[in-house]
């Protein structure tokens, strides 16, 4: 799951910036955080919901579900078999239940019974197989498949019987428990046979098994869901969910204001004026959500540790999130690339504590000099333009220039994933992985896709390995301690912020509640959403 924020400057720009980025972005109302929908009566059945989402989704299928945007709509076409809540307890969905057996190398799926696709067919244990396989076999290139290879050795799904599933690990694995939580069936009846699945025709009309089933998609203008009667959990009571695209947050705003949109992702910048227009209902809440800033290692430059570390040293944290955020109710320090949510998290890493002097010593070390660096990002991303301006004023206090490349969100993401990257040697990044530390383990493995920073360290991938099946709970979280600080001290990222979200959404909606605001999706079960 993946994206971005923040910033400063010299004191007479510094005001100009707290002006014009932040506007009067000052505490929010602790009454108005957690107020939900206005509606008191019985839910109703009937109308639409218009959710603003920044870009086109990249492919509507769970398979290939890695930004916020895909997983969002894929959240509501295709169900999770379960998830897992606060605390470890598992909310069943598709699937009764999973138990392990004794010495913890099978595990016994059970679907629900009666369970049918949005055409109609049933959902069955040859879908869960199909879907394992699919994801295992590499030329489906699927982005999962490391989370179920075991030191090497991939997971086996066994039919037992339309309904059961034995799911055989290689060797036991504290992490797979939570790792399959995130996992979403695909129809075998549907891609049997397709040689590549991410790029098939078919998801261009995706069949899934969610509350809400697929009507029509144009590309750049919006995705719409229609409700699914035969939803084993009941039908939902809105009658289609309609995902906008819209790329200018100011405009996004407006039309949230104007009732021409009804939920959205908000930025901090933009709180106080949308709370107070007296339409929304402000739902903030922690999204376990890392917010950092990547070093490019296909440049020369950003291949040097000193480097890096230095770049790290000439950033004052503590200046930069309240200014980015406009208060800390919405973000606190990041001091690891997990979040404190994730088990065996510590804040026992090398910090980078703001050191001007340090940081110059460090390029001097490195023998850098007249260093030039491009720093890219989202122009659409407020927080983001406002952290670029940030950074560059600050590395030019230690001798280093940098150039500003704001890019749409598509093209900047496109760069992003591309393992020969060398357009520029910064950029910002985000993500949310849950509370299971093994799910972290894709975005720093060598050589993988979301790897962003291409980072290659055979040493530490073998740790990761080694933490995913390590069953006594003391030595794991000690390895997965010594992952951190590895990732700290080698400053592989510069981790920046652990934010909020804030979701506005239009008060004539209720359900809010029970439809659970989620990291990422905004809210878990839109079918509980009402328009009153």
């Amino acid at each position: 799951m993946k994206r971005n924020k923040l910033w400063i400057i010299g004191l007479l720009t510094l005001i100009v910036l707290v002006v014009s980025a932040c506007g009067n972005n000052s505490t929010p109302a602790k009454d108005s955080t957690s107020s939900m929908a206005e509606g008191t009566g019985q839910p109703k059945d009937g109308g639409n919901i218009i959710i603003a989402v920044q870009e086109d989704p990249r492919v509507l299928n769970p398979l290939y579900s890695n930004d916020r945007v895909t997983l969002t709509i894929n959240q509501t076409l295709y169900a999770p078999l379960y998830t897992v809540e606060d605390g470890g307890k598992k909310k069943f969905v598709l699937a009764e239940s999973i138990t392990p057996s004794k010495d913890f190398l099978t595990y016994t799926l059970k679907l629900r019974k009666g369970l049918t696709w949005h055409d109609g067919k049933p959902l069955t244990a040859d879908d869960v197989v199909f879907t394992i396989n699919s994801i295992l076999d590499e030329k489906q290139h699927s982005t999962d498949r490391e989370s179920y290879i075991f030191n090497g050795k991939p997971l086996q799904a066994k039919k037992v019987d339309d309904v059961t599933v034995d799911l055989v690990l290689p060797q036991p694995s504290a992490s797979f428990e939570g790792i399959f939580a995130s996992f979403k069936p695909i129809p075998k009846h549907i891609f049997e046979g397709e040689t590549d699945i991410e790029k098939s025709t078919k998801n261009a009309a995706p069949i899934g098994s969610g509350a809400y089933k697929f009507k029509e998609y144009r590309p750049g203008e919006y995705v719409t869901l229609e409700r699914f009667d035969n939803y084993f959990a009941g039908k939902g009571h809105l009658d289609q969910v309609i995902y906008r695209i819209a790329k200018d947050p100011n405009a996004a705003n407006l039309a949230l204001q104007n009732g021409e949109l009804n939920m959205r992702k908000v930025e901090p910048a933009d709180y106080n004026k949308l709370n107070t227009s007296g339409k929304l209902n402000m739902v903030v809440y922690p999204e376990g959500r890392l917010n950092y800033l990547v070093f490019n290692m296909n440049i020369d430059a950003m291949k040097k540790k000193e480097v890096r570390q230095a770049i790290s040293y000439a950033i004052n944290k503590q200046e930069l999130i309240p200014l980015a955020y406009g208060s800390a109710e919405f973000a606190d320090p990041a001091a690891s690339i997990f979040t404190p949510d994730t088990t065996y998290y510590t804040a026992d890493v090398e910090k980078y504590d703001y050191n001007a002097e340090k940081a110059k010593e460090l390029l001097k070390q490195a023998g850098v000099s007249n260093l030039k660096l491009k720093l890219a990002y989202s122009n659409a991303s407020k927080i983001q333009t406002s952290q670029a301006l940030y950074i560059q004023q600050k590395l030019k206090e230690v001798g280093i220039e940098v150039e500003l490349l704001p890019l749409e969100s598509g093209t900047f993401s496109n760069m992003s994933l591309d393992p020969n990257n060398t357009k520029f040697d910064l950029s910002f990044n985000g993500y949310v992985m849950g509370t299971e530390p093994d799910s972290y383990k894709s975005l720093y493995l060598s050589n993988q896709l979301y790897n962003y920073g291409h980072y290659n360290n055979p040493e530490l991938d073998k740790l990761w390995e080694q933490a995913a099946v390590e069953m006594d709970s003391t030595k794991r979280g000690e390895l997965y301690k010594q992952i951190q600080q590895t990732i700290a001290s080698e400053a592989v990222v510069y981790p920046i912020a652990n934010d909020k979200a804030i979701i506005a959404v239009d008060k004539r909606y209720g359900g809010l509640d029970e439809a659970v605001a989620k990291p990422v999706f905004m809210f878990e079960d839109l079918s509980k959403l009402y328009l009153n």
